[in-house]
């Protein structure tokens, strides 16, 4: 039986909704978390996920892509628009297509398959203490610290949030974080393995695609072009360059 993970704090108790129908799976996830201060709940069906997701609104949405009704694609297309928290997508270890279908849907992150517990608890962790710490806006201070402005685009990290020629953007919270990343190191190249450390707190594999699947996400929603990017650079076997004017 796997023990409770040290130096948790009793205080952190973060709703997570398990979307899984492997009953077992579920349940044996459930109770890890739990044992580890975590309030949990398990949705088998797809169809009632999305209703449960939208009403419940859980702080973190763990979700199998395999589901009965809807499946896990499915399911994060549908909630992201009602539902602004991380969703963490469990795929299969060996399948990079349902790892970049998954963060173009919305998911912020993902585990492969067999899960292993303490990695989950980890990127639960990580993400939600991002959350977590994001400030109340009507207690929010904006200084040149933490606002940053291109032309017509602004890029504010106290309040989370960017605006293009006025109009807030919408990003989900992972989108941000590497928005900010880039644009706060404007003029620098950083590298992919950088971006994995800042990010995710793991090291780059030379293979996983999530960061370009999320900068293409970016990328026209900052008023860039897809096809040939002025703002967000790909530089060729090294990174991406957020250039400061264009």
């Amino acid at each position: 039986m796997l023990k409770q993970e040290s130096g948790h704090n009793p205080e952190e108790n973060w709703r997570i909704l398990i979307v899984e129908d492997d009953e077992r799976l579920a349940t044996l996830t459930k109770d890890y978390l739990e044992s580890n201060g975590l309030k949990v709940s398990v949705e088998g069906d797809g169809s009632r996920a999305i209703e449960r997701i939208k009403t419940e609104q859980p702080d973190l949405v763990v979700l199998d892509l395999m589901l009965p009704g809807e499946d896990g694609l499915a399911v994060c297309r549908i909630v992201r628009p009602y539902y602004k928290g991380p969703i963490l997508m469990l795929t299969a270890r060996t399948e990079d297509l349902d790892q970049v279908l998954g963060l173009e849907m919305g998911a912020d992150d993902y585990v492969a398959k067999p899960v292993r517990p303490r990695v989950l608890l980890a990127r639960i962790r990580a993400l939600l203490r991002r959350v977590k710490e994001e400030p109340e806006q009507e207690e929010v201070e904006t200084t040149s610290d933490n606002r940053l402005t291109f032309g017509n685009l602004v890029v504010d990290n106290a309040m989370r949030e960017a605006w293009l020629d006025g109009q807030s953007i919408d990003l989900t919270s992972a989108e941000f974080d590497l928005l900010w990343l880039l644009s706060s190191s404007a003029g620098r190249v950083l590298t992919r393995e950088e971006i994995f450390h800042q990010l995710r707190g793991i090291e780059y594999d030379g293979q996983d695609r999530s960061i370009d699947v999320r900068v293409s996400r970016i990328r026209p929603k900052v008023g860039d072009d897809p096809m040939n990017p002025k703002r967000i650079k790909t530089v060729r076997s090294k990174g991406y360059l957020f250039v400061k004017e264009i």
